[in-house]
């Protein structure tokens, strides 16, 4: 197993090969610097009209401050499930208590990003879920320190944005396979008129 760092250095989380196989450990800083694979989960709130709730980005983040992105995400950490952390996530990050039957699994995807802002590379094994939110965005928790808020935006409408609304999304968002699951969601029939 590689080792590349020490306990002392942070939370460590495992790194990963191209078929999700644990093959070693790093520190999260560690890992966005030298972008090592890892894993990552995405928890993407879908409201009944057919709307993704995005969490926007504390200013200080490390990787794409100040952005739009998924309602949930998060590190897997060592010897958790991906199922585990979307749970554990969900709480954390909008003050909602769900169970793993509340998820929806979407897929997985892996991908390899670098912060142009930061110089941070994310390199992930990233498994997706959505979740049927029934509430009002005013009812969601922001973390604090590492969130500004919630915003709500029509699924039909991200393939549409002006050059000025891409500017608040992280690039990811924006990908045509990303915005593919989106409308795919729509579809599943979880949604209210769906």
């Amino acid at each position: 197993m590689l080792n590349i760092s020490t306990p002392k250095d942070g939370l460590l989380l495992n790194i990963v090969d191209e078929n999700d196989n644990v093959i070693g450990e790093a520190t999260r800083r560690e890992i966005h610097e030298k972008g090592l694979l890892h894993r990552e989960i995405h928890v993407w709130f879908v409201t009944p009209k057919g709307e993704i709730i995005f969490q926007h980005r504390a200013k200080d983040k490390d990787t794409y401050p100040d952005l739009l992105d998924a309602t949930v995400g998060g590190h897997v950490e060592m010897e958790d499930s991906y199922e585990k952390t979307a749970i554990k996530e969900i709480e954390e990050e909008t003050g909602i208590h769900a169970d793993t039957k509340d998820l929806h699994f979407i897929k997985k995807f892996r991908r390899r990003s670098e912060d142009a802002a930061t110089g941070m590379i994310n390199n992930t094994i990233r498994a997706q879920y959505a979740y049927v939110f029934t509430g009002s965005v005013g009812d969601l928790r922001v973390e604090e320190g590492k969130a500004l808020g919630f915003e709500v935006w029509p699924i039909e409408q991200l393939s549409n944005l002006s050059q000025e609304e891409k500017k608040k999304f992280i690039p990811l968002i924006l990908e045509p396979d990303t915005l593919a699951m989106l409308r795919e969601i729509k579809g599943w029939g979880i949604l209210q008129g769906s």
